[in-house]
């Protein structure tokens, strides 16, 4: 399968994920929220092991001490993104909050709610504790998510996400929920913003505007 069709099967499962992401209520979301987080720490010693192989790499190729800071995963970075994902369990559940009401003069009631957006992708370089917090804010909001994360934190990155699916899949996270592209090639973020259809919006690196 060539990268084009990649993302388009990645669009079409996280469309099919989304539909279920919106059917599960604050206490089932909040479960699974907190087995993401458990599994994380239960993966705690894989996710350095590719760390330190994304270390390895980084300074081969000749990344800035800078570079290699950002990249880096100590046990206290690790503590940080856990305790972030369960702070998220204690968050009010932003989905089917009203946002205002208003009555037209012939009676008809109309309301703002607050709902998923849908699929979102996002785009971001080599702090892989941003892997980890996009997705479970993501899922928090009942939206599937597709991540792309830079080429120097790839192994550190499918740790993390295999930990959050593995989690999240012994609550009930619906399947494809949250998904990693594992290619470096830059083509995939060109890919990646023009799936009409199957993305709603694109959150780029550093996050300065939203495409779609």
């Amino acid at each position: 399968m060539n990268l084009h069709d990649t993302l388009i099967d990645m669009g079409d499962r996280a469309v099919a994920a989304e539909r279920q992401l919106a059917t599960l209520g604050t206490r089932r979301k909040n479960l699974i929220l907190e087995a993401m987080a458990d599994s994380l720490d239960e993966s705690r010693a894989q996710i350095k092991e590719a760390n330190a192989r994304d270390m390895t790499a980084g300074r081969d190729a000749g990344l800035s001490d800078a570079m290699l800071d950002r990249l880096l995963l100590t046990d206290k970075r690790m503590d940080s993104m856990i305790n972030g994902v369960r702070a998220l369990v204690a968050l009010k559940d932003p989905v089917g909050q009203k946002i205002s009401r208003w009555v037209r003069p012939n009676g008809l009631i109309i309301q703002k709610i607050r709902t998923p957006i849908g699929v979102i992708g996002i785009i971001f370089e080599s702090r892989p504790n941003v892997t980890v917090d996009a997705a479970a804010l993501c899922f928090k909001t009942s939206n599937a998510v597709i991540l792309r994360g830079g080429r120097e934190a790839i192994e550190s990155n499918i740790a993390l996400v295999n930990a959050l699916q593995a989690g999240g899949a012994r609550k009930g996270l619906p399947p494809h929920s949250i998904q990693l592209i594992t290619t470096t090639d830059h083509d995939a973020v060109r890919e990646l913003v023009q799936l009409q259809g199957r993305v709603d919006l694109v959150i780029p690196r550093g996050g300065e505007k939203l495409i779609r």
